[in-house]
Formats: structure tokens, sequence, C-alpha cells
């Protein structure tokens, strides 16, 4: 016997699950020996396939389990069928008649037709869920491109507005510094108009030729 799995169930684990379940269903057989066989083929408890059945795997095969339903119906009424025909002849020949014999062969073409519809179902929706999954990466990774866009956009904005904002303390700076010239050349202009009025108020002087200084207007 097979070792117990702890691993995650596959998509290929659990088609088998429903491949054989099903099979016994459409055979009358019980679940439990389905999740027997299942366990014995992949390595995992009954009890393990049962709760993977019931809670995962059945919804997504409603409509394949009433297909299977209606032919295990199918196959009890033809089976009592059989056993009136047979229990109501007078001779054992009546086993080899055509329409016997025609009927168990449409019974066992129609059942296998079925089951090779519900195998390719199975196996349709197993390619598509395969085919979502890869589409679902495919978006996964899109959006993981967008997220990495968008934080090196978003780093770029911040050096952007870092280097805004030192050339707006820059402008400041000098703009004081512009502001700070004006005003000590006002007041250098301002204190050069004093100076010249104040030469011009003082009065003047010049000797004249006995020697005396007399002013000058």
């Amino acid at each position: 016997m097979s070792a117990i799995r702890q691993d995650a169930w596959s998509d290929e684990d659990d088609l088998i699950l429903a491949e054989v379940t099903l099979r016994h269903i459409r055979e009358g057989s019980t679940q439990l020996s389905a999740f027997e066989e299942v366990g014995e083929r992949i390595g995992r408890t009954a009890a393990a396939c049962g709760f993977r059945w019931n809670s995962f795997v059945r919804k997504k095969y409603e409509a394949a389990i009433q297909i299977a339903k209606a032919q295990r119906q199918k196959r009890t009424q033809l089976k009592k069928h059989a056993a009136v025909s047979i229990s109501g002849s007078s001779s054992i020949g009546l086993l080899d008649a055509p329409e016997l014999s025609t009927g168990k062969t449409e019974a066992f073409t129609e059942e296998t037709l079925s089951i090779d519809a519900v195998i390719r179902f199975l196996r349709q929706w197993r390619n598509t869920y395969q085919e979502m999954n890869r589409h679902i990466k495919n978006l996964e990774k899109e959006l993981q491109d967008k997220e990495d866009e968008l934080d090196r956009l978003g780093r770029e904005n911040n050096k952007l507005n870092k280097q805004v904002n030192e050339v707006e303390t820059d402008y400041r700076v000098v703009n004081d510094d512009y502001k700070a010239l004006i005003q000590i050349m006002d007041r250098a202009r301002k204190m050069a108009f004093l100076v010249e009025e104040e030469e011009e108020e003082k009065p003047r002087f010049k000797m004249d030729a006995n020697g005396n200084l007399e002013r000058v207007e």
C-alpha cells in the first residue's frame, strides 16, 4: 500500500477522484468503495478522498453526477427486464433470441458512448481549467509588472519633488541675498549723497595777497 500523502491535491488527483466516483455511481456501487479505490491509486486515505469529493470536486460535476445516476437507473431497469424475460421463458434457447441479444448490445453501446462523453467532458473541463490557470498567471504577471512600474514612477516622482524643493530653496536664498545687496547699495548711495551735501555746506576759505583768509561764498 502506498504511503499516505500529505501534499496538496493536484488537478490529476481531482480528475481520478471524479472518474472513479462517477463510475461507481453509474455501476450502482457505493461512494465509500470509490473513495477506497481512489485512495489506493493516489496514496491517500478513503476519508481524505471523501472529504475532497464532498467539499470541492462534487460541486464541479453536478451534471456528470446526474448523468451517472440516470445510467445507473437505466442499468437497473435493464437488469430487471432481463430477469423477468429469463424467468418467464419456457426454454433456455430464448436467451439466444435476437431481441434479447440486440437489447444487450444497444444498452452496452449506449452506456459506452455515455461513458466516453463523460470522460471527454472531464478532460475538456481539465483543459479549460488549465487554460484558465495560465490566463490567471498571465494576468497576475501583468499586474505585478504594473505595480513595479507604479513603484518606479513613485520613486522618480519623489526624486523630482526633492529636486524641485532644492531649487526652490536655492531660489529663496539667492532672492534674499539679492534683496540684501539692493538694500546695501541704497544705503551706500544715500551715504554718498549726505557726504556730498556736507562737503557743499562746509565754509570755504582762501588766502589773499596779504596772507589773510577770507571766506569764499
